[in-house]
């Protein structure tokens, strides 16, 4: 299994940091250019949807979703 990789996004003004796997780090970015967004923009629309969970599990379910979406 591929290692974490933490990065620190500016969220609401306040920094945070975000370990994913490297795959789902990508995954993100491709996410962002397809809707035209920065990765900090990207993560701050998926920080304010996602109500109690968590923010790293909610960046992959994001990811989750944009891929099922583009294969159906």
């Amino acid at each position: 299994m591929a290692r974490l990789k933490k990065r620190s996004i500016l969220l609401a003004g306040h920094a945070t940091s975000v370990a994913l796997e490297p795959p789902f780090w990508t995954a993100l970015e491709d996410l962002a250019a397809h809707r035209g967004l920065s990765l900090a923009a990207l993560v701050t629309e998926i920080d304010l949807a996602r109500g109690d969970q968590g923010l790293a599990s909610a960046c992959r379910l994001a990811v989750l979703a944009h891929l099922t979406a583009k294969a159906g």
